[in-house]
């Protein structure tokens, strides 16, 4: 039975197709809230994550600083499915069969679709070796809210008053806005102890990619929050050696799974393991797999942003419905520029677009208001 077919039983009632979302991320989020609104009917939507509450990227810097409890910054997945006549599974996806169309999950339940979407983001590798430092990946997402928990409960706890430690390694957004919001905390739990600050970065520039004026701002955050910046070295163990936390924030990369093709079957996917999709979202070997956010790489590779995956979403309620219904697919037009907005933790942020950028409070407030309203967006009292 084809995915992209519509087809009738001998009734009026449409046969029942499975559509399997994997992954709890942005742009699931809005295909979950569009399919609440405008149901498709018979198709049995089944959502597979193993966490309910999934963090909004763009806000995970102010709860690191404390700025947000982790409540305020998460999409309620678990209210979303319900309110979209979908099943929740708390799973993980271990092996993909595309050509059978069949996952096998980490409970060992093992599931059949007709249509599949993945939207499961990214993750990193802790580095490997000897050395002293305590490491906190920044990614995956989901997971950080224990791990950086246990950070601060031990943080509370240690009355030892020697300077404290931390190296940032990677000079893009999230190394930058990590370090700045994770120093902000520690000082502000333990004013009493000094701790230092360290940002690694192999780039010869802080925010490589971003406008001159930013990367200016960006340098002068850093000097006041006495950040001392290591640019064009690479991470080594003694750069392990000589900090109590390194705060692992390097580049994006795809879940194991997608990098071993024992676990991928026969899905396209990049050298570096993304799944590969054409400008509709659809997987280029396997027209029944669509991918979204950091997980796919789209014709022309496109940062690891979360703002690709929250207006990817749109475009991919749309297709997975097209794709049930038997429409034409709509493709999806990557924004060629986009207003970043980066926070200091200190009441401040720094805006951009293009060749151009500013910073100051007023940079903040419009991110916070920004941000609160993504996420109310998804809550059980926002409006249809």
């Amino acid at each position: 039975m084809s995915a992209g077919a519509s087809q009738m039983s001998a009734g009026a009632n449409p046969i029942s197709r499975r559509l399997l979302l994997v992954g709890a991320g942005h742009a699931h989020a809005q295909v979950l809230k569009g399919w609440a609104e405008s149901p498709l009917p018979g198709v049995e939507l089944v959502v597979v994550s193993p966490h309910a509450l999934a963090p909004y990227s763009g806000m995970v810097p102010g709860w690191l600083a404390g700025t947000y409890d982790f409540d305020d910054i998460v999409i309620d997945f678990s209210s979303l499915c319900e309110r979209a006549g979908a099943r929740w599974v708390p799973a993980e996806l271990l092996r993909l069969d595309p050509r059978h169309r069949h996952l096998e999950l980490s409970n060992g339940e093992r599931l059949r679709y007709d249509l599949l979407s993945l939207n499961v983001g990214s993750t990193l590798t802790p580095p490997a070796g000897d050395f002293s430092a305590r490491v906190l990946p920044m990614r995956p997402l989901a997971e950080l809210r224990e791990r950086y928990g246990l950070l601060l409960a031990q943080w509370r706890d240690d009355d030892r008053d020697q300077p404290f430690r931390i190296t940032a390694v990677g000079g893009g957004a999230a190394g930058f806005e990590s370090l700045l919001a994770v120093l902000r905390r520690l000082r502000d739990l333990r004013p009493g102890r000094r701790v230092e600050g360290t940002l690694l970065t192999r780039s010869p520039d802080v925010l490589p990619g971003h406008p001159a004026a930013a990367q200016r701002a960006a340098m002068r955050a850093l000097s006041e929050a006495n950040v001392s910046l290591q640019a064009g070295s690479d991470w080594s163990g003694e750069a392990g050696q000589g900090a109590d936390l390194v705060l692992w924030a390097t580049g994006a990369q795809a879940h194991a799974w997608q990098r071993d093709p024992q676990c991928r079957g026969e899905l396209a996917v990049s050298p570096e393991g993304f799944v590969q999709v054409d400008e509709t979202l659809r997987s280029v070997s396997h027209p029944d797999v669509l991918a979204a956010g950091d997980c796919a790489q789209w014709l022309r590779p496109l940062p690891k942003a979360g703002v690709f995956a929250v207006r990817m979403g749109p475009v991919l309620l749309h297709n997975l419905q097209a794709s049930l219904a038997g429409r034409p697919l709509r493709p999806y037009r990557p924004q060629t520029a986009f207003l970043s907005l980066l926070a200091t933790a200190d009441g401040r942020a720094i805006a951009s677009r293009g060749a151009w950028s500013l910073s100051g409070r007023w940079a903040w407030r419009l991110k916070d208001r920004i941000d609160r309203g993504f996420i109310r967006r998804f809550s059980s009292q926002a409006g249809s």
